[in-house]
């Protein structure tokens, strides 16, 4: 019995914290979004922070190409942050499949990023498979279009 009384002290003494500092968590963090959300404002605009995929492939096309290579001038000029690669797939095929080829996906872009001069430890990837569609709305080969996809998300070094 006295574990659990301790247990539950520890928990609301914690609570207690962290509501008395939740304020200052709070504006810390919306500083450090403002000034990467700029940031990411201006990746998007210079770089771009897509690249597409035809159907179940994860072969980079020419367009892609050029749009990881502004990516990687990018990064080159601000080198004070890192990038996450999330690989997507449309929503055919299994969950598991689909997993291994938004993978795929993103590893041919951070490769590409690397053999650009990023160095690796600057990259990160991920994969969502079909979890996190970007496009829900339009016609369905759009919808399908537009979820196979890899982006890359600016992260603060």
């Amino acid at each position: 019995m006295e574990k659990k009384s301790l247990i539950s002290l520890a928990a609301l003494m914690f609570l207690a914290a962290c509501e008395c500092c939740s304020d200052e968590i709070e504006q810390i963090e919306v500083v450090r979004d403002d000034s990467l959300s700029a940031a990411a404002a201006d990746f998007v605009a210079n770089a771009g922070d897509r690249v597409h995929y035809d159907f179940d492939k994860s072969s980079l096309s020419e367009e892609s190409k050029a749009t990881l290579g502004r990516q990687a001038d990018w990064l080159q000029n601000h080198q004070q942050y890192n990038v996450l690669i999330e690989g997507h797939c449309d929503e055919r095929g299994t969950r598991e499949y689909n997993l291994g080829l938004g993978e795929r996906r993103a590893d041919a872009a951070a490769r590409f990023l690397a053999e650009k001069g990023v160095a690796g430890n600057r990259i990160r990837t991920v994969s969502y498979g079909k979890d996190r569609p970007i496009a829900a709305t339009g016609s369905q080969e759009e919808i399908y279009r537009l979820n196979r996809v890899a982006i890359s998300v600016l992260e603060k070094n």
